[in-house]
């Protein structure tokens, strides 16, 4: 017998994240570079992008030494540059945390919600704009990967995953998952990628860090970090919270209330220097936060 759908605010239907479709031919993210997006400008040249040759002439004061065309500088006594055409299409992968915490909210919605819909707005917007679209969503019980792709049907599959996911219960640990998952990134995105990763970043290691890395250094990227308004701040006293099946008793009093702010604030620090440190972009984003207005507004701001 079939289960009985789920609230929206748990888990979006496919009906609406195809919906997203409309807003997000407005966006025009997934053909901007990182560094685009931080200054407000929309560039021509991406970070590792394949370049397809055009045509020669005759060189001119300015040109760049090292696309002398020697072939044709030797034939002709002149020097000539080589002109290239940049290949507008571009791969975008889209990583999404499905991994048992993500399923959690006391506002707004799950984060994996939250995910969710952030992934779909740029899925469409990528559509739209004529890139490939391809991801990866991942979590304690294992992950499903689409390599990058042309059109609608690409699209669709990577929502209908996200709508149907994965039983979270078992498998990994949750810290493995992760590593797992942002260890398979820098296969998966070729050089000229545009790369966004929708997590809490909850049980970020060394070695998910080292992948990141080597991510950056031949694709762009985005890190969108969710989380929940209680993972930042406790209220006082003992509350009752449902999380990934399971009961959360929370007693705090001011102390532990502190700490809990504390630590939540060390770990987003760790995310946003470690994005901003090897040249990806940094964005919080809260489960009760409007997805496309953090992408229409949120990924432009420039990083303080």
């Amino acid at each position: 017998m079939p289960s009985a759908p789920l609230p929206a605010a748990i888990r979006p239907g496919l009906d609406e994240l195809i919906r997203l479709s409309q807003p997000a031919a407005g966006l025009r993210l997934a053909s901007a570079t990182v560094r685009a997006l931080q200054s407000g400008q929309y560039l021509t040249a991406f970070k590792g992008r394949g370049m397809e040759f055009d045509e020669t002439r005759p060189y001119a004061q300015g040109d760049d030494v090292r696309q002398l065309d020697w072939k044709v500088t030797a034939r002709t006594g002149k020097p000539h540059t080589k002109l290239f055409r940049e290949e507008r299409e571009r791969p975008v992968f889209l990583s999404v945390d499905y991994r048992a915490a993500m399923f959690f909210a006391t506002r707004g919605m799950f984060k994996s919600a939250m995910a969710a819909r952030l992934a779909a707005l740029i899925a469409w917007s990528a559509r739209a704009h004529g890139d490939r679209v391809g991801g990866q969503i991942f979590s304690e019980a294992g992950r499903v990967e689409f390599k990058p792709d042309h059109g609608h049907r690409a699209v669709l599959r990577l929502l209908k995953a996200l709508v149907d996911p994965a039983d979270p219960a078992a498998g990994d640990t949750a810290e493995t998952a992760l590593e797992d998952a942002l260890s398979r990134l820098p296969r998966h995105a070729r050089p000229g990628s545009l790369v966004f990763v929708f997590s809490d970043f909850r049980h970020l290691n060394a070695q998910g860090e080292a992948a990141l890395s080597r991510l950056a250094r031949h694709c762009d990227g985005v890190l969108v970090m969710i989380s929940d308004p209680l993972e930042q701040a406790l209220p006082l006293g003992r509350h009752r919270y449902a999380m990934a099946g399971r009961e959360l008793l929370v007693d705090a009093n001011r102390d532990t209330a502190a700490e809990h702010e504390r630590r939540f604030l060390e770990r987003q620090q760790r995310v946003r220097s470690l994005a901003l440190g090897h040249g990806l972009r940094f964005v919080a984003c809260r489960t009760l936060d409007d997805p496309l207005l953090i992408l229409q507004q949120g990924i432009r701001r420039h990083p303080n």
